[in-house]
């Protein structure tokens, strides 16, 4: 649930931030005083969060390898992409807020990735003096989703060209709903509108997809347990929506992919 506040709290600033005028509060920040105090209550929130409901302090620090994406592990690899994302968002979120409080572009970029990699690796940290344990994978995916936030938010015409995206319907039944795997696909989405050479005007809203999830995978690694890869072609309603003048749903639906809004070609990797 924690992930979840966190997600919800960085995806509103995501999407506000960048078309709201600079904050007169941040006329004096050369200190980076309020970069650190927001990265302090980050870990501060962490740590109460983690002795209440995470067993933290419960063990001695341990750590292991989780696996990758092998058909045998405990999520079928989906919790690696849960990890790479909520960096990824995280960063780029914050990097709107940095820069919305008066840091230059390239500094607010820098602070926000670092500030996402610091949060959720504190987290991970934290998981090792509990009964979860300190994930070599879930580093390595909280850094490079930290990476990819810098790269996306300093390379407009990245993130012109592709969108990294989460389809998700929650079910509420599950308490955390940001580890409901069982209901999530991540997509990487190459966009026809990013390429000048595509002239076409119904072409230039259409997308191709690159997606991986799994299933069957609640109770660890049965029989039937699915891990899906697939290509499909897609519509850009990100470029319909800002093209009619709605920019922060438009800003939203680059991060979110609503169901059924794409035609896929799936491969079971468990058969």
């Amino acid at each position: 649930m924690l992930r979840l506040v966190f997600i919800l709290s960085f995806l509103f600033t995501s999407v506000f931030s960048e078309e709201t005028s600079k904050s007169r509060f941040a006329q004096n920040n050369e200190n980076r005083q309020d970069i650190l105090y927001t990265n302090l209550a980050g870990a501060a929130v962490i740590t109460a969060w983690g002795i209440a409901n995470w067993d933290y302090g419960a063990s001695k620090p341990h750590a292991g390898s989780e696996g990758w994406f092998s058909r045998d592990t405990k999520s079928g690899g989906a919790d690696k992409l849960g990890h790479f994302y909520t960096n990824y968002l995280i960063g780029l979120a914050l990097s709107g807020l940095y820069e919305y409080w008066g840091y230059e572009k390239k500094e607010a970029a820098f602070y926000g990735a670092f500030s996402s990699f610091f949060m959720m690796n504190y987290m991970e940290v934290g998981d090792s003096f509990s009964s979860y344990g300190f994930s070599y994978e879930d580093f390595v995916m909280n850094t490079l989703g930290a990476a990819s936030a810098y790269l996306f938010y300093m390379c407009p015409e990245l993130s012109k060209r592709i969108d990294i995206r989460i389809e998700y319907i929650p079910s509420f039944e599950n308490a955390d709903v940001v580890t409901e795997y069982e209901r999530m696909k991540y997509i990487v989405a190459l966009k026809a509108e990013g390429f000048d050479a595509v002239r076409n005007s119904y072409l230039r809203y259409t997308e191709l997809h690159l997606g991986y999830y799994t299933r069957n995978y609640k109770d660890g690694f049965l029989p039937q347990s699915e891990r899906i890869i697939y290509l499909g072609i897609g519509i850009n309603l990100s470029a319909i929506f800002r093209q009619n003048g709605y920019t922060k749903s438009a800003r939203f639906l680059n991060f979110y992919q609503p169901p059924y809004t794409y035609l896929p070609l799936e491969k079971d990797l468990n058969r």
